[in-house]
């Protein structure tokens, strides 16, 4: 609900696609200055506590928002700080997360877990989409995110009662070689650091569309937070169905198929630059999810299968920092843009941005010709 619920909180302060993409920008460009600590101390120290942390501080964060919108003294400003916060506790929560999973159960059932995993998180994006847009147009921003809040406080306590396996530590030095160990693993696989530089870009456009452009089209040409919900929600029910298409496929070449997914997120900024009619854009935002799922299960399952346990967090924590090492820029250039520009310059560039990258993965061996373990 809350991404919903910030973009059109913010463009009901201003009507600014500009001001909005400040906001959002702000939480990823914390996330990315946080991220590497976070996965030093996810591979240093129990996961299980740093993701506890990181979910009570974004329940009280989220709190503290939903205040400044009910006592109407919310700024872009204001909104941009406390993003900030978001940010960090993303930037602790997501590597202990990837590291966290191969507690819970065997090499062998990694993939079949992680699609199980994607299956509920996406069932809580199709409601959460479609409730988000809904709530702001009932009650609005402020109780949005008041039951936000609450969601992460029942998440802390489910997640505290989560019996794990040992977690696998190597030898501890000193913060700066853990992450240094940590490069030298990412970069002597060419497999990764290609996939994380073609996302660096895919990702980059495609939140330009999700954080900015999308709403903004929807705010003026649908029908506001309820459409653009909906459209959320079919791309949450497209990634619910990719899960169990991803519990059950094991190809070849995995890498292969995985990439060519990726095609897929050029769908939304294309549907979105005629604009075409809300229900074809929807169908289109559902056939997203399916694929871009499918994805991330493959990605996942072969990180966590070909990089060793105790090095998980820190690798991942160059994933992710790379991956969304560009997003901010994508976000701030779209909303200046898209006042500057139009909205179809900015859908028509995303989606060659995104077919582009994805084209120069697939020409890379590694890539291409990676066989399944």
């Amino acid at each position: 609900m809350a991404p919903i619920a910030m973009v059109f909180g913010v463009l009901e302060l201003t009507g600014s696609p500009k001001d909005t993409a400040y906001v959002m920008a702000a939480s990823t460009i914390a996330t990315i200055l946080i991220l590497l600590i976070g996965g030093a101390l996810a591979d240093r120290y129990s996961r299980k506590m740093i993701i506890l942390f990181s979910e009570v501080f974004a329940m009280v964060n989220q709190a503290v928002i939903a205040v400044l919108f009910l006592k109407g003294i919310a700024t872009v400003e204001w909104l941009a700080f406390l993003m900030l916060f978001n940010g960090i506790a993303m930037g602790f929560n997501a590597p202990a997360t990837t590291g966290l999973i191969v507690q819970v159960v065997d090499r062998e059932q990694l993939q079949s877990l992680n699609a199980l995993l994607g299956i509920a998180k996406n069932g809580a994006h199709v409601a959460g989409a479609a409730l988000g847009g809904i709530l702001v147009a009932l009650i609005g921003v402020g109780w949005t995110f008041t039951i936000d809040a609450i969601s992460f406080g029942v998440s802390a306590i489910l997640f505290a009662t989560l019996k794990l396996k040992p977690q696998i530590k190597g030898i501890r030095y000193s913060m700066i070689r853990e992450l240094a160990s940590g490069w030298h693993v990412f970069r002597s696989h060419k497999w990764i650091w290609v996939i994380v530089i073609q996302f660096a870009f895919v990702v980059s456009a495609y939140q330009a569309i999700i954080a900015v452009v999308g709403p903004a089209i929807a705010f003026e040409y649908y029908q506001g937070s309820q459409s653009w919900g909906w459209i959320m929600a079919g791309f949450g029910a497209g990634l619910f169905v990719g899960g169990f298409i991803g519990m059950k496929i094991n190809p070849k070449y995995p890498l292969r198929l995985a990439t060519i997914c990726v095609f897929s997120a050029s769908f939304n900024p294309l549907s979105l630059s005629v604009p075409l009619p809300v229900l074809l854009t929807i169908l289109l935002a559902f056939l997203n999810g399916i694929l871009w799922e499918i994805f991330g299960i493959i990605w996942v399952s072969t990180l966590q299968k070909r990089i060793a346990p105790d090095m998980l967090s820190r690798v991942s924590a160059y994933d992710y920092i790379g991956s969304i090492g560009l997003a901010p820029i994508g976000i701030i250039l779209s909303g200046i843009f898209f006042e500057s520009l139009g909205f179809r310059v900015v859908t028509l560039v995303s989606a060659a941005i995104i077919v582009f990258a994805t084209l120069c993965a697939l020409m890379v061996k590694d890539v291409w010709y990676m066989e399944r373990d």
